[in-house]
C-alpha cells in the first residue's frame, strides 16, 4: 500500500504554520517498518518468553503475537495473564544492538526545518527512544519522551495514557499533530482534538482502522510525511 490510494488525504493538505506541538511515535515512525530495528525487538521477545516459560522458539512466537493483538503489546497481555512484573521484561527486550545504524542527516535537517516542539509518545521505554534518537544523531530535537512506565504500563492506543501525556508535555492538543504507524493508536489522540498522520503499513496489525475519520492524513515513512510538510 502507498498514500498515493488514501485520496485526499496526502500531509500536504496540512498546515502545518499553525502547529505547535509534533507528537511522534517511535519504533517503525521515526525508522521505517520496513527496517530490522523493530524485529530486533520482536526476536528478544521471543527469546525472553522462551526462556521464562520453557517454550520452543515457535511456541514463544505465537503466544508473543497473540497477546500483542489481545492486549495492544507483549507486555500488557504478560502483566493480565501472568502476573508479571514488567521491568526486567521491558529491560530484556529492548537493549537490542544497534552499532550498525548510523546518524542520518537527511532526517535531522528535516526535523530542523519543522517549527514547533516535538515529543515522542512510545509504547517502549525512554532507554529504547533515547538509545535509538541519539544512534540517528536526532535525540536534540525532541522536548519530551512519554514511555510505557510513565503510562503506567497502560499501552496505546487505550484511552487513559494519552490524557495523561497531555497534562505532562504541556501540549494544547488541538494544535499539536501525531504521527503513528498503528492507525488505530491515533484514535484517542483524535478524540483529544489532534490532527493525525498515519504512516501507511501493510502489516494487518498496523492498517487496522485506517479507513476510520480519526486517520486525518497519511504518508509512506517518516522523511515523506516531513519533506512534504516542510
Amino acid at each position: 500500500m502507498t498514500a498515493d490510494l488514501k485520496n485526499g488525504k496526502a500531509v500536504t493538505g496540512l498546515n502545518a504554520a499553525v502547529v505547535t506541538d509534533w507528537v511522534f511515535d517511535l519504533d517503525n515512525t521515526i525508522y521505517p517498518a520496513r527496517s530490522s530495528l523493530f524485529p530486533r525487538v520482536a526476536a528478544r521477545m521471543t527469546e525472553f518468553i522462551m526462556a521464562h516459560f520453557d517454550l520452543a522458539e515457535k511456541e514463544a512466537a505465537e503466544m508473543k503475537t497473540r497477546l500483542f493483538r489481545a492486549y495492544g503489546t507483549t507486555m500488557r497481555g504478560l502483566m493480565s495473564e501472568y502476573d508479571m512484573e514488567p521491568d526486567e521484561f521491558l529491560h530484556f527486550v529492548h537493549e537490542i544492538d544497534l552499532s550498525d545504524v548510523v546518524a542520518d542527516p537527511e532526517l535531522d535537517s528535516l526535523l530542523a526545518r519543522l517549527g514547533g516542539r516535538k515529543h515522542i509518545y512510545t509504547n517502549g521505554t525512554v532507554r529504547h527512544a533515547t538509545r535509538i534518537l541519539d544512534a540517528f544523531g536526532i535525540r536534540g530535537h525532541f522536548d519530551f519522551i512519554f514511555d510505557i512506565v510513565a503510562s503506567d504500563h497502560i499501552p496505546k492506543p487505550n484511552p487513559q495514557p494519552y490524557a495523561l501525556f497531555v497534562e505532562q508535555s504541556g501540549i494544547v492538543p488541538h494544535t499539536s499533530v501525531m504521527i503513528e504507524d498503528m492507525a488505530r493508536n491515533l484514535e484517542p489522540a483524535a478524540a483529544l482534538g489532534m490532527q493525525t498522520i498515519w504512516l501507511v503499513s501493510d502489516h494487518d496489525w498496523a492498517a487496522r482502522g485506517a479507513e476510520n475519520n480519526f486517520v486525518h492524513f497519511i504518508a509512506d515513512d517518516v522523511k515523506q510525511c516531513l519533506s512534504d510538510l516542510t
